[in-house]
């Protein structure tokens, strides 16, 4: 099958492209990477009359260092992040998520903003920008507005972003030197879709975590975060006894649900396999 017929424009600045929403209203779609959206549109699930390509706008491009921020351009590939030298320092936890994203060619071609702005529960980006305090960097008609990681993803493939904004970068906060990370996910192959994962931060001082978020993704409509188990962890002492309650506070808190080839039982016994390791992990 092919894709239904469309009109196709490159704006070469942001207030262009803004416009080009604005006019068209939902009958447009943007276009960056297109790992997503050539499949829907091959698949004909989805018919836009208009493509708006934003790959020339500089606007959505660049890593750097904002004030306490690392600022990610919406156009930045998933590749770009896996080597920059700025992420590695003050975002490690991204840097140790990249290499789970699908395979090379993808990670080459795919968008950190198409990612967050597409909101599927079984990608890193969502579960890693909630667990890192991201604040997203939305522009449309009325200009800026900025709307926190916990905020922005609503539900299954649903955020907060309206059809006439563009998702333009993200701030997240910098690593401090007593940041500790963990990031895993199980899958049948390297490559596929998570059957679920865990993405985790938390600051480390002797065998003690404090300032803990730990998200899950892949196994509800949005990333979910263990807030039972953060609670019971945070300025504790961390041994066995205290693993095991922050497990047994996260399999109660987080109902899984079930996909086409993994129970919600399955799921929800790997929420507990994941915050063990990544516990253990980041008190080592």
């Amino acid at each position: 099958m092919k894709a239904a017929a469309f009109d196709y424009v490159k704006p070469k600045a942001l207030h262009e492209a803004l416009s080009l929403l604005e006019e068209a209203g939902e009958d447009a779609r943007l276009i960056a990477g297109g790992q997503t959206l050539l499949a829907t549109l091959n698949m004909r699930l989805s018919e836009p009359s208009v493509l708006i390509d934003i790959t020339d706008i500089a606007e959505l491009k660049g890593i750097s260092v904002v004030g306490n921020n690392l600022r990610i351009g919406a156009l930045v590939t998933h590749t770009e992040i896996e080597d920059s030298e700025l992420v590695a320092k003050n975002a490690p936890l991204l840097k140790a998520a990249a290499p789970h994203i699908a395979h090379r060619a993808i990670r080459n071609l795919g968008t950190w903003g198409g990612s967050l702005a597409y909101g599927d529960p079984a990608a890193e980006w969502p579960a890693c920008s909630l667990t890192l305090g991201a604040t997203m960097i939305i522009h449309g008609p009325s200009g800026e507005r900025r709307v926190s990681a916990k905020d922005f993803f609503i539900d299954l493939y649903t955020t907060s972003l309206e059809p006439d904004e563009i998702l333009v970068a993200t701030e997240i906060p910098l690593a401090s030197k007593q940041e500790v990370f963990y990031f895993h996910e199980l899958a049948r192959r390297h490559g596929d879709y998570a059957v679920a994962g865990l993405a985790a931060v938390a600051q480390k001082q002797g065998d003690v975590l404090t300032n803990c978020a730990f998200t899950f993704f892949s196994v509800g409509a949005t990333p979910v975060m263990a807030t039972a188990a953060q609670d019971l962890v945070d300025g504790k002492k961390l041994n066995d006894e205290l693993i095991a309650q922050a497990v047994a506070a996260a399999r109660n808190e987080i109902e899984a649900i079930a996909d086409i080839t993994n129970s919600a039982e399955a799921k929800q016994h790997l929420i507990g396999v994941l915050l063990e390791r990544g516990l253990k992990h980041m008190a080592a």
